[in-house]
């Protein structure tokens, strides 16, 4: 479960139907590249609901307030190997960086399900079909804060700025089982 900080949500009325969280990246050596800005992930994203652009408005808007709670930098990821591009990034105006963490080892299950190394102290040996190499995902930034610190963030990026990918994108069937975590504390 990801560390989380703030929440958004889309609601049809009462119905809550999408949610965007933002917190503390996993990889603390982004926090540490980019001091003295804070730096925030968005980490999860579930929209389900049939209308056009939900997800995209629920992204800006939730980036419109974080711009009033959090002067700093946000990252977010699109996975490649689940058949993201980060179009909701791109409709957002996101800053596209390219792909990172290619050839990372992945455990790849017996079940089919891909465990990532940072769980590789909680796997069964006898659960790994194999360990591939990963391809990487998408990599994007975006910069909350006033016009002058939002200029010094992008200044201080230190990777080449690409054009957004193009190419098909997967959506999700919501309609299916989740896991859900029984305990939280």
């Amino acid at each position: 479960m990801p560390c989380v900080q703030y929440a958004f949500g889309l609601f049809d009325g009462s119905e809550c139907v999408g949610v965007v969280t933002y917190g503390l990246p996993p990889n603390f050596a982004e926090c540490e590249a980019w001091k003295p800005w804070p730096v925030l992930e968005l980490n999860r994203l579930c929209v389900d609901c049939d209308r056009e652009n939900a997800s995209s408005t629920l992204v800006g808007r939730s980036l419109a307030r974080l711009k009033q709670l959090h002067h700093g930098v946000i990252i977010s990821y699109a996975d490649m190997s689940i058949g993201h591009v980060g179009y909701i990034y791109q409709a957002t105006n996101w800053t596209y960086t390219g792909i990172g963490g290619s050839g990372h080892p992945v455990y790849k299950m017996v079940d089919g399900s891909i465990k990532h190394p940072r769980h590789e102290r909680t796997i069964p040996e006898n659960e790994i079909a194999s360990i591939e190499k990963s391809d990487g995902k998408h990599r994007y930034y975006f910069f909350a804060g006033n016009k002058h610190e939002q200029y010094t963030m992008r200044a201080s990026l230190r990777f080449k700025v690409f054009p957004y990918p193009k190419g098909k994108t997967k959506r999700y069937d919501a309609d299916h089982a989740i896991d859900i975590q029984k305990t939280l504390f």
